[in-house]
């Protein structure tokens, strides 16, 4: 009987590791998941935060601080995104920001993460992290590269930061894929 129950135990254990959010955030911090045992923890402050409202999502919203902005996205389980997320997400940004030219530097791929660095109109950079797992899509801007650089170092241990950075880069993003959704169906029910 002991060896079931720790096999229950050990099993109950796994699955637990495996079904935490890849993402989620916490009293002024945003915590990522790296592996079944560890996640990386980064402090956030002065968070200007709204809660985005359609009917095909369960949760969502955006977050605003000084170098990062953040929207979150959990469809509902019998919603489906109508073309792929990310490149939706970019071409809303493009679109709202006025951007001319997009040039990607550096793109890196480690399970449920994507690293993208662009150089925008020649003029600045913008880090994207995209983070997704069932129903949950998460796109990041870093605009100082600090979230990019840390974070990425937990998935290649050797990594090193060779592009420009921005030096106070005051640029208001405010894009949301929610907030459009009614008019430009992002996502909806599945057929």
């Amino acid at each position: 009987m002991g060896i079931i129950l720790d096999t229950l135990k050990s099993v109950f254990k796994t699955i637990t590791k495996l079904s935490r959010p890849y993402f989620s955030l916490e009293e002024n911090e945003l915590k990522f998941k790296i592996d079944s045992d560890n996640f990386y923890k980064y402090p956030i402050s002065n968070v200007e935060t709204k809660t985005r409202h359609d009917s095909y999502v369960l949760e969502a919203y955006t977050l605003k601080t000084k170098d990062l902005f953040i929207e979150y996205i959990h469809i509902d389980s019998d919603v489906s995104w109508n073309s792929q997320a990310l490149g939706s997400f970019i071409s809303l940004l493009k679109e709202n920001l006025k951007i001319r030219n997009m040039d990607l530097l550096e793109k890196k791929e480690f399970n449920h993460y994507e690293f993208l660095t662009y150089k925008i109109d020649g003029n600045y950079i913008l880090n994207i992290i995209y983070i997704y797992e069932i129903n949950k899509d998460v796109f990041i801007i870093d605009k100082q590269s600090e979230l990019y650089e840390n974070l990425l170092k937990n998935f290649q241990k050797d990594y090193k930061y060779t592009l420009e950075k921005n030096s106070n880069l005051n640029l208001d993003i405010n894009v949301s894929l929610v907030k459009n959704n009614a008019m430009r169906s992002y996502f909806g029910i599945s057929s």
